[in-house]
């Protein structure tokens, strides 16, 4: 007996995942007649983690849908903003350090590995502590384990924060979180921090914050108009923004 053929239709957002005969319209596919819609999508490149509806001859169906023959599939994209019940929270893995500041410097929960501890363990962590597990390793997004997942379309920072909080739209509060390990800032009096100053900083700056966590120090120093230009972009594209400790 033959197997079911079905026809296949990728939304342009995921043409990056497919090979380039499926980036052109509706093609064909012969199926084994048992595997689910969801194995069907992931075995030809495209991570679960990335699509939203799936659309069989007009009607949407779940990942669970074994294809009959001669179905006609459309597979869509994520919505953007993604639905969440409750503000995001991140973990990145170890080849998106820069994206984990930028998260953290908005105020963003983001979670970040370094050394890399392996795929299993992450994927772990991220059920555990109900994280969105950011990577772009495909592989790493297809484990089943994980409780949800996101893949990083670029492999610029700048454009890689925009994905992320255009895709997940979380609360920002810049200044809020420590850029080294995630955790809470408080202001504080200069006196608190002064053995972590030298002497320049101790004379030339009166607002200091702290991390609640690690206990590091923050001041507005010589770098502070570049993080300010960042968040500034990102209020303005995806806040409003809550006040939070000086930086």
């Amino acid at each position: 007996m033959d197997r079911p053929q079905i026809w296949l239709d990728f939304a342009p957002e995921l043409h990056l995942f497919v090979s380039a005969p499926r980036r052109a319209g509706r093609t064909s596919l012969r199926t084994d007649g048992t595997s689910t819609l969801g194995h069907v999508v992931e075995s030809l490149g495209v991570p679960l983690t990335e699509v939203g509806t799936l659309l069989v001859d007009g009607q949407a169906v779940p990942e669970a849908h074994v294809p009959a023959d001669g179905e006609h599939v459309a597979v869509h994209a994520v919505t953007r903003p993604q639905p969440s019940p409750a503000p995001p929270r991140f973990l990145l893995d170890v080849h998106l350090g820069t994206l984990a500041r930028r998260l953290r410097l908005l105020g963003v929960d983001a979670a970040y590995e370094n050394p890399d501890i392996g795929d299993a363990a992450l994927a772990a962590r991220s059920a555990a502590e109900q994280r969105v597990l950011l990577s772009r390793d495909r592989g790493l997004l297809r484990r089943r384990e994980i409780w949800a997942g996101a893949y990083v379309y670029s492999h610029r920072p700048a454009e890689q924060l925009r994905d992320v909080l255009s895709r997940f739209a979380p609360p920002l509060v810049p200044w809020s979180r420590c850029t080294t390990c995630n955790g809470t800032l408080r202001t504080v009096t200069k006196t608190s921090v002064r053995e972590q100053l030298r002497d320049g900083t101790e004379r030339s700056y009166d607002a200091f914050a702290q991390c609640t966590d690690c206990g590091q120090a923050y001041w507005r120093g010589a770098h502070h108009a570049r993080l300010e230009a960042i968040v500034t972009e990102a209020v303005r594209d995806f806040g409003p923004a809550a006040p939070a400790a000086s930086r």
